[in-house]
C-alpha cells in the first residue's frame, strides 16, 4: 500500500455521478495515480441492482483501482466487499465521509464516525474477510462538537485498516468554508499508516503544499478536476497557449469517445452533457453554453455544439 501511494501521490477523488469509468480513465491518462470508483451502496449491490453491478465492472479501467463501498453494517459490507474483490478490486475503500443528508440519515457515510466502537467492529470484520488493502475515507468529524478524526483514525489503524483519506471539514460543514488542513496533520501525527489529504486542492502546486504542510503521503483532488483532468499532468503548465488548446481538445475528444463506448445512447448523451458543461465552466459564456448543450437531442449535435464553442475559446 505504501509503495502504491508513493507511485500515486496525486490522484482523482471519487465523486458520485461523475467519476465513472470513462472519467477515471481520462484522469489516469492525464497523470492521476490509481483511481477510486463512485461509491457503491452495499445493500444495492447485494440486492442485484443493475447500476451497482455496472459500477463494479472495471472493463474500461487501467492500472490499479480502489472500489468504494457505502454501508452501515458488517452484514452488508462484508459480503459486498468480498464480491468487489472477486470483481477485481485492488483496494476496498469504505466511505465514512459522505455528508449528504439522505445518506447519513440511513446511518451511512459520515454517520459511521458517530459510534466509533461499532464502526471499529465493522472494520475488523472487513479486515478478516478480504485479503486486499482496506482503506477508509473520513471527515474531520460529525460536527464542531464531535471533531473526532484522530480518534477514528486510531481506531481504524487498530482494526487493521491499511490507509486513511482525510477530508478535514466536518459533516456539518459539508463543502463550506476553508478546509482546515491542520486536521490532516493531526491525523498524520496520530497514526503510523499512510494518510491521504483531501480538500481545497485545485492544482499540483497546492497538492504539493498540502503534503509539505501536513505530512500526508498523497493527495486526492475532487471537484477541481471536473472539467480539468489535465490538472494531474505536471507537463501541462509548461505548454504554450496553443499547446494547451491542442491538449485539451484531444482530452475532451477521447473522453467523449470513452463515454460513447461505455454507455447506451441515451445514457451517453446525458453523461456527455454533464461533462461538457464542466469542461466549459468558468468561461464568460458558460451559462449559455450549458443551456445549448442540454438542448441537444443527439450525440452528434452535442459534439458539434461543443466543437464550435471550443474553436471560439479553448476550454482551459
Amino acid at each position: 500500500m505504501v509503495d502504491l501511494l508513493a507511485q500515486s501521490p496525486v490522484r482523482l477523488a471519487p465523486m458520485a455521478s461523475f467519476t465513472n469509468a470513462p472519467f477515471r480513465r481520462i484522469a489516469v491518462r492525464c497523470g492521476s495515480g490509481f483511481t477510486t470508483n463512485e461509491e457503491i451502496d452495499a445493500e444495492a449491490l447485494l440486492a442485484g441492482s443493475a447500476w451497482a453491478a455496472e459500477s463494479a465492472r472495471q472493463d474500461l479501467e487501467v492500472g490499479p483501482v480502489a472500489m468504494q463501498l457505502l454501508g452501515n453494517s458488517a452484514e452488508t459490507l462484508v459480503p459486498a466487499a468480498v464480491r468487489l474483490v472477486e470483481a477485481g478490486a485492488d483496494i476496498v475503500d469504505i466511505n465514512m465521509g459522505c455528508p449528504v443528508p439522505k445518506i447519513v440519515h440511513r446511518g451511512k457515510g459520515a454517520a459511521l464516525m458517530r459510534d466509533v466502537a461499532a464502526t471499529g467492529r465493522i472494520l475488523e470484520a472487513l479486515r478478516r474477510a478480504i485479503d486486499v488493502p482496506l482503506t477508509i475515507k473520513i471527515r474531520g468529524g460529525w460536527d464542531d462538537c464531535q471533531p473526532n478524526a484522530v480518534e477514528v483514525a486510531r481506531m481504524a489503524q487498530d482494526a487493521g485498516v491499511d490507509a486513511i483519506t482525510v477530508h478535514p471539514r466536518t459533516r456539518a460543514q459539508r463543502y463550506g468554508g476553508r478546509a482546515p488542513w491542520e486536521v490532516i496533520a493531526e491525523v498524520v501525527a496520530a497514526v503510523d499508516i499512510p494518510v491521504t489529504g483531501n480538500g481545497d486542492v485545485t492544482s499540483l502546486a497546492e497538492a504539493r503544499a498540502m503534503m509539505a504542510t501536513t505530512g500526508c503521503q498523497s493527495v486526492m483532488v475532487g471537484r477541481a478536476a471536473l472539467g480539468r483532468p489535465w490538472l494531474f499532468d505536471a507537463g501541462y503548465e509548461s505548454l504554450s497557449v496553443d499547446g494547451r488548446a491542442v491538449y485539451e481538445t484531444r482530452v475532451v475528444g477521447e473522453h467523449l469517445d470513452l463515454i460513447e463506448a461505455a454507455f447506451p445512447p441515451r445514457t451517453a448523451l446525458l453523461q456527455m452533457k454533464k461533462h461538457l458543461a464542466q469542461y466549459g465552466a468558468g468561461r464568460p459564456e458558460a451559462r449559455a453554453l450549458r443551456a445549448e448543450l442540454f438542448a441537444q437531442a443527439s450525440v452528434e449535435a452535442l459534439r458539434e455544439t461543443f466543437r464550435h464553442q471550443q474553436e471560439a475559446a479553448p476550454v482551459g
